[in-house]
């Protein structure tokens, strides 16, 4: 039977890892505090965190003031908001991934990029081909 190794404290960090801990950490949080309704119940029943998008948008609203906190649940505080903030960049490649894939079934079906751009209030044919490849881009990046 092997011993563990000692992690190394000369090792360079792995920023990714870091980064997937926090922000795991930061949907457990505001899922934790800010669930309601469904997200609630899955979490209380299941442990399951609430969707990014879901999570920002609760922190958000809550934050503004355009929804009202259930009874007994904490006001939203800074490391809640720092905690949405770590969110966006999840929340932004899920939104980026559904974008690009509606894209790519509106070639499917024959749209041609203007009428695309139209869809997507831009101004060309060519801007649309551009977000689309932004779009593939980012996704190539984010992997």
């Amino acid at each position: 039977m092997t011993e563990p190794q000692p992690e190394n404290a000369f090792a360079q960090p792995d920023p990714g890892a870091a980064r997937r801990l926090r922000t795991h950490q930061a949907l457990v949080r505001i899922t934790e505090r800010h669930a309601g309704g469904e997200d609630r119940r899955r979490w209380d029943e299941h442990r399951m965190p609430m969707p990014p998008l879901d999570a920002l948008r609760r922190v958000a609203d809550l934050a503004s003031g355009s929804a009202l906190p259930e009874e007994g649940v904490p006001a939203v505080d800074q490391d809640d908001l720092t905690a949405a903030l770590t969110l966006v960049p999840w929340a932004r490649a899920e939104f980026d991934q559904l974008e690009a894939g509606l894209l790519r079934m509106s070639k499917g079906r024959g749209m041609t990029w203007q009428e695309i751009a139209f869809g997507l209030g831009l101004g060309s044919a060519q801007a649309a081909r551009q977000r689309h490849e932004r779009l593939l881009q980012r996704a190539d990046t984010d992997i």
